[in-house]
């Protein structure tokens, strides 16, 4: 699993891709954190975080797309199929490899609350609860991101194909609020990203959101796995 993971993290800074991705965060991140706090002369850092999602829904799918489909391309999944490890560190070590990626992207949001203490001590409770809220909410769309490359060779609609999905889990709230149904408006409502995210930017830390984004992770990661499994059997 580790030497997966190095070798995914390796390629990600060994080509454009993954300095594209930093720098695309770092920019429009740095935006919203000058327009929502800085500009709005607002110490609170619920406004950032909130716009955060936005970025996520296009930068994640470019961040998952070529984890698997870029393998299946070039015919390299055959070797790690045949390899003597487990498709669960395989697909772990890709997963862990993406996650770190994000992890140091959306590090820069500790810097935020640093420039906020400079004229107004944060609530430091809160600033962490944010970033923990971020940290599960990109661990859950890479997870999803990830499984969607592993169904296509293609990095192209790996990537559409997120972001469509992105647009849509951005979109729930909305959805479920035009739809008169009761049962399907629950559903709806129960599996909102948006309403699981917005606890966190509020500085509250409810078990229940974290298990939603972690029972996500090991979901997309399970149905990864399956994916595969299929495949080495077949």
């Amino acid at each position: 699993m580790l030497a997966i993971m190095k070798r995914e993290i390796s390629s990600y800074f060994s080509s454009a891709i993954g300095y594209i991705i930093l720098a695309a965060f770092y920019v429009f991140g740095g935006l919203y954190f000058y327009m929502t706090s800085l500009l709005a002369n607002n110490t609170s850092l619920a406004d950032t975080f909130g716009n955060l999602f936005v970025i996520l829904i296009f930068m994640i799918p470019v961040l998952t797309m070529r984890l698997f489909s870029e393998e299946k391309k070039q015919k390299t999944d055959q070797a790690l199929l045949t390899a003597p490890v487990s498709l669960l560190s395989i697909a772990l070590g890709k997963y862990f490899a993406a996650l770190i990626m994000y992890l140091i992207c959306i590090a820069i949001t500790l810097v935020y609350a640093i420039v906020i203490s400079f004229f107004n001590a944060p609530s430091w409770v809160t600033v962490l609860t944010n970033f923990l809220g971020i940290f599960l909410l990109g661990a859950a769309l890479i997870a999803i991101g990830m499984f969607l490359s592993s169904i296509t060779e293609n990095q192209i609609i790996a990537a559409i194909s997120g972001i469509v999905i992105g647009i849509f889990i951005f979109m729930i709230d909305a959805i479920a609020s035009a739809i008169s149904i009761p049962f399907v408006n629950t559903v709806l409502k129960k599996i909102s990203f948006m309403s699981h995210y917005n606890n966190f930017t509020l500085g509250i830390l409810s078990l229940a959101d974290v298990v939603f984004f972690i029972s996500v992770c090991v979901l997309f990661v399970f149905l990864t796995i399956r994916v595969f499994e299929k495949k080495r059997w077949s």
